[in-house]
């Protein structure tokens, strides 16, 4: 610990607090102190600072004479002294007995108890901080020194008079500085660059001569692939101390400035990445648990084990000591093990891989496999990434996972591939990492992989793995006939593990009477037959063993798509009570047919799922009850997605207007925990509804997509939402209805408007109305024509968005529903606004947002206070203005809609901006940046305009300049008037 910092011997470690605390003291802003949550009076501010004074002299006695001092300096009053015996016989009444003592002629504090000073605990925790640095544990050293910054209330010893005060202000200010530049230094040292440039811009603007914080910066932005606006840093920084102090920039500034200008690989990531197992986000361990009875299988384990071996570089016995990045590819039939082995092996080979291991089911044998892109981008999070820096191309993705492997050693395992194809984006690109990958083709077209071909199990492992799950003692008494079940089994481990399990579960039933069942050859297939036979023979073991209702459950559940199916969705596919579908639900985990995802969730492996399918194909004895399932599971979704659409949206008529449904929903009478649902089920929901392309589901399908807009307005399943809407655009407009079609097309313009798709969203919005008129459906015109108007406005057709505008206003009134009016007048508004008649648009914001608080609204109302917000700048109004972008930002935040949250950072950057307040400008056009905001590219070209005049009023005009350039780029591309603007900003510096 610096030296400089005052220390306080006789406050113990928080950590090994055992008694009540009575008295807390706070120095690290005002000075307060409080008997337990009851704050105590300190009285005047001299008497505050008499307190100050004692609680900082680490316990020692103060004299008269310097305790005057500190409070007055050369200018004390004639009655200092008696002032000071004052102010302590005061302090003495309020404190407890004992701790303001009397001494020597002088005053001191005693026998605090342990944690009763804010700065000794901050002392504390960042001296454990500097330990937990020593020792690599990044991690829990940013923990740490994120907790002692916490303490800190605005200025230390706020409001606090007299020379001693001062002094200690600006030392604890400086300590204060140190602690958070050895934080952001850990945070970049973790890979926390984009989130660090936000923070980083607005102290450097606080901060303008601090050249280490312009250094982070630097290297911030580097990191975050923003090169010249590092460089431009440095310029800036470089101009200042000429201009203020007539200095260079010290040697580590202009080190740091040359190896960006060279390129230096060595800049491009953590020079000491975090090695600390407490970090799960950068040191992920995915590996799902290892079967407790795995058997056999020694000579693979050997094979596989070298050869992972091979890229850790131990075992290595070629004499150069090198590694390899290793690939290892198991091959064979469904059931066979792969899984189970290449997870045993992964375990056994963890100390090699001491950086993480990563396990993702690539889904290959189902319908839909995992696309590539959605794996990695799961990874980079598991891996430290945050959001925000994640690319969204597959290239992009796959190059940064590469760089964030490089120098590490990583075991990655991807199981249940579905080609080379799917697997060559997800390998490591570098020696040290190594591949598992599982199959059920061998992957003879992936360049450099260890093929290895999984059999079935020999008889003597096969017995030992029955024997391991039944029991010796029952299995030494019925050898035989536990031999004839293994062999029923054809030696498959899946199958053998639910035979086993079977009768471990039915202590009444002995191994001869399993065998017994096994023995009918029409329950099984010959393990020799190809392809997914063998498969198929071993399921059906388990499938013909259960009971009617099981089997039924068994084929029904089969049929939706997902990653996995709530209890509630399951008792609609079954047309059964919560209670009796659990109970079937757990009954089918116990045989290993169905898993338990987690609570109240179950999800099928993907060969079971298809398995479960050609059961309901084959099994089912009226055709027409597969249909139904699938159409109550439809219904579900839609009935309760409806719900959760009126709790957030009181009074809209939306909901009057969807298809109706024969199988009731949830009922939520609690906001969060609809859009809990709502969020959770997201992927399920956008699956059922993707699979109503054909039959008499379609429209239903369209308006679940329409109840639950939601997921494409908040961003998380953006991607999702836009595929189900456009394969049910095309179902639709193949079947001939056009009702159906211009509903999805309507969601379809949505979701591409949310992501800056201005020509897609208009054109298929335009189609829309043009349906929906033949139609004779009024719901999608107004729907379509407020894309339609919005899309206007921000091309700046004034007159065009003004009569879409209108229309859609026009069409929610006719309809009553208020909400989509109040939605209407706001997006009028903001038109108003655009042309320059900010009392039309203040006067129409205000009523909606009236509307939205009438009805109780919560999302939309945020919505409202947005528009009012930016109208209320428009007028000049910036105090008025700002309260309402605050409170429209915090309720977005509880709504979940960060795309929105990013669009008010950016508005409160320009307000902030317009009203000479470039440092928090900065901050909030970072942080827009940074989460992200609805309008794409034409949005980010605005935000980088703001970013950059914020940091040219900061006189960092060469990172301005870096700003305008790519925000010239975007704004040309997207053909706005707005690009002028920018070039007239660039002339003076690009002529300089």
């Amino acid at each position: 610990m610096d030296d400089r910092v005052p220390r306080v011997p006789e406050q113990k470690r928080p950590g090994s607090l055992r008694e009540p605390v009575t008295l807390r003291f706070d120095v690290l802003g005002p000075v307060r102190a409080r008997r337990g949550d009851e704050p105590l009076a300190t009285g005047s501010p001299q008497q505050r600072a008499l307190l100050a004074a004692l609680l900082l002299r680490e316990g020692r006695t103060a004299t008269a004479a310097e305790l005057i001092d500190a409070l007055w300096g050369e200018e004390s009053p004639s009655q200092a002294l008696a002032a000071v015996r004052t102010y302590a016989s005061r302090l003495r009444k309020v404190l407890d007995p004992g701790v303001l003592v009397s001494e020597s002629g002088g005053y001191a504090v005693r026998g605090l108890g342990e944690g009763s000073l804010d700065l000794a605990v901050a002392q504390e925790w960042a001296a454990e901080a500097e330990k937990a640095k020593a020792t690599g544990a990044l991690g829990r050293a940013r923990e740490l020194l994120n907790r002692a910054l916490g303490l800190w209330d605005g200025e230390a010893l706020a409001g606090v008079p007299g020379p001693y005060a001062e002094a200690q202000r600006v030392r604890l200010e400086e300590w204060r500085l140190g602690l958070l530049e050895s934080r952001l230094d850990m945070d970049l040292e973790q890979g926390c660059h984009a989130e660090a440039v936000s923070e980083l811009t607005a102290l450097t603007a606080a901060y303008p001569l601090r050249e280490r914080l312009r250094e982070l910066l630097m290297l911030a932005l580097y990191r975050s692939g923003r090169q010249a606006e590092a460089l431009a840093v440095y310029a800036d920084t470089r101009r200042l101390l000429a201009e203020e102090l007539g200095v260079d920039p010290r040697a580590g500034l202009r080190e740091l400035q040359q190896r960006i200008l060279q390129a230096d690989p060595d800049l491009a990531e953590p020079s000491a990445p975090q090695t600390e197992p407490s970090a799960a986000a950068v040191r992920p361990a995915q590996l799902p648990a290892t079967v407790p009875d795995f058997t056999g299988r020694s000579s693979f384990v050997a094979e596989l084990s070298k050869v992972l071996a091979g890229a850790s570089g131990d075992g290595d016995d070629s004499g150069d000591g090198g590694r390899v990045m290793a690939v290892s590819a198991l091959a064979g039939i469904g059931g066979v093990g792969k899984t189970t082995l290449a997870v045993h092996v992964a375990h056994q080979a963890r100390p090699a891989f001491p950086d993480g291991q990563l396990y993702v089911d690539l889904q290959g044998a189902g319908s839909r496999s995992a696309e590539p892109e959605t794996v990695l981008g799961a990874f980079l999070r598991a891996l430290g990434t945050a959001d925000s820096a994640i690319p969204d191309t597959l290239e992009e993705r796959a190059a940064l996972y590469r760089s964030m492997l490089d120098g590490r050693r990583v075991l990655v395992l991807l199981d249940n591939a579905k080609d080379a194809a799917q697997v060559r984006p997800l390998l490591p690109g570098t020696e040290g990492c190594a591949a598992l990958v599982t199959s059920r083709v061998r992957m003879v077209d992936l360049a450099g992989a260890h093929l290895v071909d999984l059999d079935v199990m020999s008889p003597e492992e096969a017995l030992a793995l029955f024997t391991k799950i039944v029991g010796a003692e029952r299995v030494a008494s019925e050898r035989k006939a536990a031999l004839d079940v293994v062999a029923a089994c054809g030696f498959l481990p899946l199958a053998i593990r639910i035979a086993a399990s079977r009768l471990a579960a039915r202590r009444t039933w002995t191994v001869s009477v399993l065998a017994a069942k096994l023995a009918d050859e029409r329950r099984r297939l010959d393990e020799l037959q190809a392809g997914d036979l063998a498969v198929k023979a071993t399921f059906e073991l388990g499938y013909g063993q259960l009971e009617p209702a099981q089997a039924r459950a068994f084929r029904l559940l089969g049929l939706a798509d997902g990653p996995d199916m709530s209890l509630a969705a399951a008792a609609a596919v079954l047309d059964l009570p919560p209670e009796e579908t659990e109970d079937l639900l757990e009954s089918l985990v116990d045989t290993s047919l169905l898993e338990s995802a987690a609570p109240g969730r179950y999800r099928f492996h993907d060969l079971v799922r298809l398995y479960a399918r050609a059961c309901a194909e084959r099994d089912e004895s009226w055709p027409g009850e597969r249909g139904a399932a699938m159409s109550r599971v439809l219904d579900f979704y839609l009935a309760t997605a409806a719900g959760v659409y009126a709790i957030e949206r009181p009074g809209d008529r939306t909901v009057t207007h969807l298809e109706p449904t024969s199988y009731t929903g949830l009922a939520f009478t609690d906001r969060t925990e609809a859009l809990d649902w709502l969020f959770l089920e997201a992927q399920c929901l956008l699956a059922c509804a993707r699979q109503q392309t054909t039959g008499n589901g379609l429209r239903r399908a369209v308006d679940l997509l329409w109840a639950a807009k939601d997921l494409a307005e908040s961003g998380a399943n953006a991607k999702q939402y836009e595929t189900a809407a456009a394969a049910l655009r095309d179902a639709a407009q193949e079947a001939g209805d056009v009702r159906a079609e211009s509903r999805a097309r309507t969601a379809l313009s949505n979701g591409h408007l949310a992501a800056g798709r201005y020509a897609e969203a208009d054109d298929e919005a335009r189609r829309a109305i043009e349906l929906a008129t033949t139609a004779d459906d009024a719901t999608p015109i107004s729907w379509a024509a407020t894309d339609r108007g919005i899309i206007a406005l921000s091309q700046g057709r004034y007159e065009e968005a003004e009569e879409f505008l209108t229309t859609a206003r026009d069409g929610y009134r006719a309809d009553g529903n208020r909400p989509g009016e109040a939605s209407a007048l706001c997006n009028l508004s903001r038109l108003y606004e655009r042309m320059n008649r900010p009392p039309d648009a203040v006067t129409l914001a205000q009523q909606g947002v009236e509307i939205f608080q009438q009805l109780g609204l919560s999302l939309r109302l945020a919505n409202g206070r947005y528009a009012l917000g930016v109208a209320l700048i428009r007028a000049g109004r910036f105090p008025e203005g700002l309260a309402q972008l605050t409170d429209a930002l915090e309720m977005f935040g509880s709504n979940r809609q960060r795309l929105w949250e990013g669009t008010t950072h950016f508005r409160i950057a320009q307000l902030h901006l317009t009203d000479q307040r470039p440092a928090q400008a900065a901050q909030h056009a970072e942080q827009a940046l940074a989460i992200g905001f609805i309008g794409g590219d034409l949005i980010r070209g605005s935000v980088l305009t703001v970013l950059g005049k914020s940091l040219d009023a900061l006189g960092q005009t060469d990172r301005a300049r870096a700003c305008w350039h790519e925000a010239l780029q975007l704004l040309e591309r997207s053909g706005v008037p707005e690009a002028a603007e920018v070039r007239h900003l660039l002339t003076p510096l690009d002529a300089s």
